[in-house]
């Protein structure tokens, strides 16, 4: 890490470039807030935008490929460093992945009047990069037990890039198979990464107190659960119609929710940067469970499908943003009124959503919902915005980084 220090040191330019989180951190909550007010001005009829695609096709894409595409890529410009002690990525170059990913918000919102294969390449221009930088730190910092994170984002971006295919051939593609593979692979990071940082976290805080019973750590059963968890996952994304994946999704939530019970989740409850964890992984798990369900027709699927996007990624996305948020920027990794209280509104907005597709639910619900997620990054924004532009509190050496420790 002494090269990263030192680059630190020496950086003298906007603190809003000198790490990934910065930058993208702050623009994926003003994108939650801006792309759902836009969804909302659609929905009800008062706008539309120029764009090729169906309101709803748009609106998915622009969570799992745009919101979450900003995180991404916060999360990896930030952990990678600590992997494998090179130099992260600042300033200028940082500034041009910045606006790789908003030139794919604009071509998007625009496509109607560009060429499908120009909204392709511009859209997927930000993850072709990351994958490339992905794969060149890890190769020349020999860091190969990172090397699944490489595959997973390269599927990530081939899931886009087969959305982009799909809509054009179709005009609708909010649930094909580019979308499914995007999800699929989000999910899968959130498996393989949470897996390691929320039972690291969870030691480390109980260790701190004295607790006589911590969180098992990486074991063989939990290879087990992840090979399952691929298993199914691929079944999803490529014979989504198979009578057999309502019992394999149906088992790998119930194997997540015993994977999660080794880890103490209910020692935690004092403190919401840890909680907020647990309860984002629980969200995982409860989705394979639901799509389970759904496919028994006892949930519809938009119900199903959001304990997953707004639950697990919604969630795991934005807990992630806090706690790298404070543990960067030299704050205590302790959660104020504020954040317990963004925690709490996607939380109730996460739960609106997934009943509001019940028959004797008023469609009041779904717009609560909404307005709670907006409520939710806003404040994100507010709270944590001024830490994200303005220099690290107190030394300039930054701690290790927040979202990368245990891995």
């Amino acid at each position: 890490m002494s090269g990263t220090m030192e680059a630190l040191r020496n950086y003298r330019g906007p603190s809003v470039l000198c790490y990934g989180f910065r930058p993208f951190f702050l623009a994926a909550a003003l994108w939650a807030v801006l792309a759902m007010i836009c969804w909302l001005a659609m929905l009800t009829g008062m706008a539309s935008l120029p764009m090729r695609f169906d309101p709803v096709t748009w609106h998915a894409h622009e969570f799992l490929f745009g919101y979450l595409a900003a995180v991404i890529a916060g999360f990896v410009l930030t952990a990678v460093p600590n992997w494998t002690g090179r130099l992260p990525v600042m300033g200028g170059r940082l500034a041009v992945l910045v606006l790789l990913w908003l030139a794919g918000r604009v071509v998007m919102a625009l496509s109607r009047a560009l060429a499908w294969p120009v909204v392709l390449a511009v859209d997927l221009a930000l993850v072709l990069a990351l994958v490339f930088f992905l794969a060149r730190e890890i190769i020349r910092g020999r860091n190969w037990r990172n090397l699944p994170v490489v595959v997973l984002v390269l599927s990530y971006g081939a899931g886009n890039a087969l959305f982009h295919v799909e809509a054009h051939l179709s005009g609708i593609a909010f649930d094909d198979a580019g979308m499914r593979l995007g999800l699929a692979a989000a999910l899968m990071l959130i498996a393989l990464i949470g897996g390691r940082i929320i039972p690291s976290f969870t030691r480390n805080w109980l260790s701190a107190r004295g607790a006589r019973r911590l969180p098992h750590g990486f074991q063989r059963a939990d290879i087990v659960v992840l090979a399952l968890t691929a298993l199914t996952l691929l079944t999803f994304v490529i014979r989504p119609e198979n009578a057999v994946l309502r019992w394999i999704m149906l088992s790998c939530g119930t194997a997540h929710l015993w994977r999660m019970s080794r880890w103490c989740g209910g020692q935690v409850l004092g403190e919401p940067l840890l909680w907020v964890l647990h309860l984002a992984y629980g969200f995982l798990a409860f989705g394979f469970l639901a799509e389970g369900l759904a496919q028994f027709g006892l949930l519809s699927i938009p119900a199903a499908r959001h304990v997953w996007l707004a639950g697990a990624i919604g969630m795991m996305t934005l807990a992630v943003m806090c706690r790298a948020t404070l543990g960067h920027t030299g704050y205590p990794l302790q959660a104020g009124a504020g954040t317990t209280a963004i925690f709490l509104s996607l939380l109730v907005s996460i739960l609106l959503r997934v009943i509001s597709g019940l028959p004797w639910v008023p469609v009041a619900a779904l717009h609560l919902s909404a307005l709670l997620w907006i409520i939710g990054f806003a404040g994100f924004a507010l709270l944590y915005g001024p830490k994200l532009l303005r220099p690290r509190r107190g030394k300039r050496m930054p701690n290790p980084p927040a979202v990368a420790q245990g891995s």
